[in-house]
C-alpha cells in the first residue's frame, strides 16, 4: 500500500509557502506516495497542484505587513467561531486517512498565530495508535522575533512534537543558526535539502524576456511602493532606457489596480500580469527587479542574471534583507532599502547592477526531491 502524506500549508501574504509546499507535494507523489495538501489560503492560479489532493481550508490571511491580525479574504476579522471551523476542518480531513506524514510548512517556526489549529492538529495527530512521523518544512531563512521566548517556544514546540525538520537551503550559503538563536537545540532534527524550485524547464521558442528589465514582485500583494517606482524610473535610467521593460503584475492584486498600472506605465514598459515561464524569462533577460522572496531569489540565481533587489522590510520583517544581502556580498545583486525607495534611486541601483557580470552563483538546488527523499527514508527507518 502506498504511504500517505498530508501537508498542511498557510501562506498569508505571499505565495512561497504555498509554491513550496506543493512542489515537495509533488516530488513526493513522483515517488508513490499518496499526498494531500490542505490550503488555509486561496492557491495562486499560476501553480500547478496536479497529481494532489488539494482540500482547501476556510480562508485567511494577513491584511498587512504586520501579521498581527487573520482576516478572511473578504476582509473581515476572525472569531472564535471561525477559528472552531477550521480547526473543525482540518482534523476532519486529517481523520479521513490513516497518514503516514504530516508536513507542517513553516510551523512551529512560524505561523504562531495559527497555534490555535496546528496544535490540536499535531495532539490528534500523536494521540493515534500509529502516530505519523511529523515534519517541518522551512526556508533557507527565518524572520526573527524582539521576543526571545518566541524562538524558544518554536524551539520547544519542535522538540515537542516534531522528527523532522527540513531546511531548504545550501548550509553553504546561508545556515539555519544564522537566523535562529536555538538552532543548537534542535539540530538533530535538523537535515538541509538545498533549496526547493530551480528545476530545468522545457525549452521555449518565445523571445519574450530577450535583453529586457524584467521587474516581478511575486504575488503582488506587499509591492505598491516597488511597482509605483519601477514604472516612473525608466526615464531616469541612464544605462536601461534601451531596452524594454518588462512589468509582471501578481494575481494577489485586484484587476482595478492591475488597470491603473496600465494606464500610467510610460512608452517602452509592458505590463501584464505574472507568467509561469518567469524563470525563462529571467534567463534572457538583462536584468530582474524585485523584492527578495525566497522563490524569486532563486530564479535571480538559477539565472545568472544581475538583479536590483527591493527587500520587503515592513514592521519587523527582516528575512528578505538578509537574504538579499547575502547575495550583494557574493556580487551578484544591488540592494535598494525600500523605506526609502524612489523613482530616483531605483533608476539609479539599477544603473549599477547593469554593470554587474552576468554570472551564476553555485547553489545546491533539488530541494523538493532531496525532502521527499529524507522523508521516505524516515518512514523506512521507522517501520523496519
Amino acid at each position: 500500500m502506498s504511504p500517505k502524506a498530508f501537508i498542511h500549508v498557510q501562506h498569508l501574504l505571499g505565495t512561497g509557502h504555498v509554491v513550496r509546499a506543493a512542489a515537495i507535494g509533488k516530488a513526493l507523489v513522483s515517488l508513490g506516495v499518496d499526498v494531500t495538501l490542505a490550503s488555509g489560503n486561496r492557491i495562486p492560479p499560476t501553480l500547478d497542484t496536479n497529481g494532489l489532493n488539494v482540500i482547501e481550508l476556510p480562508a485567511c490571511k494577513s491584511p498587512d505587513a504586520g501579521f498581527k491580525r487573520l482576516v478572511t479574504l473578504a476582509d473581515e476579522d476572525i472569531d472564535d467561531e471561525w477559528k472552531s471551523a477550521r480547526v473543525k476542518a482540518s482534523i476532519q480531513a486529517f481523520d479521513e486517512q490513516d497518514y503516514d506524514l504530516l508536513l507542517t510548512e513553516t510551523y512551529p517556526f512560524g505561523r504562531r498565530q495559527l497555534d490555535f489549529e496546528l496544535t490540536p492538529l499535531l495532539e490528534t495527530a500523536r494521540a493515534r495508535s500509529k502516530p505519523p512521523l511529523i515534519a517541518t518544512s522551512i526556508r533557507d531563512i527565518l524572520v526573527r522575533k524582539k521576543e526571545l521566548w518566541k524562538e524558544r517556544w518554536m524551539a520547544d514546540q519542535a522538540l515537542k512534537y516534531y522528527d523532522r525538520i527540513l531546511v531548504h537551503a545550501d548550509p553553504g550559503f546561508i545556515r539555519l543558526e544564522d537566523s535562529f538563536p536555538f538552532a543548537d537545540d534542535v539540530a538533530e532534527l535538523v537535515r538541509y535539502t538545498g533549496y526547493v524550485g530551480g528545476a530545468p524547464r522545457p525549452p521555449s521558442d518565445s523571445r519574450d524576456g530577450e535583453d529586457e528589465v524584467i521587474i516581478s514582485c511575486g504575488g503582488g500583494a506587499v509591492a505598491e511602493n516597488l511597482l509605483s517606482a519601477a514604472l516612473d524610473a525608466l526615464q531616469l535610467s541612464r544605462r536601461a532606457e534601451d531596452t524594454p521593460w518588462r512589468v509582471l503584475i501578481g494575481h494577489d492584486i485586484s484587476e482595478d489596480a492591475f488597470g491603473i498600472y496600465r494606464q500610467s506605465a510610460s512608452e517602452g514598459v509592458i505590463v501584464e500580469r505574472a507568467r509561469r515561464d518567469f524563470p525563462e524569462l529571467l534567463k534572457r533577460a538583462r536584468l530582474s527587479v524585485s523584492q527578495a522572496g525566497y522563490n524569486t531569489v532563486l530564479d535571480v540565481l538559477v539565472a545568472g542574471v544581475p538583479a536590483v533587489f527591493v527587500p520587503f522590510a515592513q514592521a519587523n520583517e527582516t528575512e528578505q534583507t538578509q537574504r538579499a544581502e547575502a547575495l550583494a556580498r557574493h556580487g551578484r545583486a544591488v540592494v535598494t532599502p525600500e523605506a526609502a525607495l524612489t523613482p530616483e534611486r531605483l533608476a539609479a541601483a539599477i544603473d549599477d547592477a547593469l554593470a554587474l557580470p552576468r554570472a551564476s552563483h553555485e547553489v545546491t538546488l533539488g530541494g523538493a526531491e532531496k525532502s521527499a527523499a529524507i522523508l521516505l527514508e524516515d518512514l523506512k527507518e521507522r517501520s523496519a
